[in-house]
């Protein structure tokens, strides 16, 4: 009885769904704004180093001196942020953007 009653349940069952892109972007932003209030980030130019690509906003906060600068959140006043999470595969190709990930780019 109890076989019958799984194989039931595994026909009848769905696959899982796939979390929408502005979910997954406003997770990752909210995730980022918490480390953020924890403390500093690494640097761009620290991530860089270490492999990370980095978008084209970014690769210009890295350029600057300001190590201080460098250790905060670009992304917070991007419009690539803004339209991912607000728009379900937003069109954004920018290379090395997270927010471009998470929209199938």
């Amino acid at each position: 009885m109890t076989d019958d009653v799984l194989r039931r349940a595994a026909d009848e069952a769905v696959a899982p769904e796939q979390a929408s892109s502005r979910l997954k972007s406003r997770i990752y932003s909210g995730l980022v704004a918490a480390a953020q209030d924890a403390g500093p980030l690494r640097t761009l130019s620290e991530s860089k180093a270490d492999g990370e690509k980095l978008c084209v906003f970014e690769h210009a906060v890295a350029a600057l001196p300001s190590t201080g600068l460098q250790s905060r959140n670009p992304c917070v006043v991007c419009h690539a942020r803004l339209l991912a999470e607000r728009v379900e595969r937003a069109p954004i190709y920018w290379p090395g953007c997270p927010y471009a990930r998470f929209c199938g780019h």
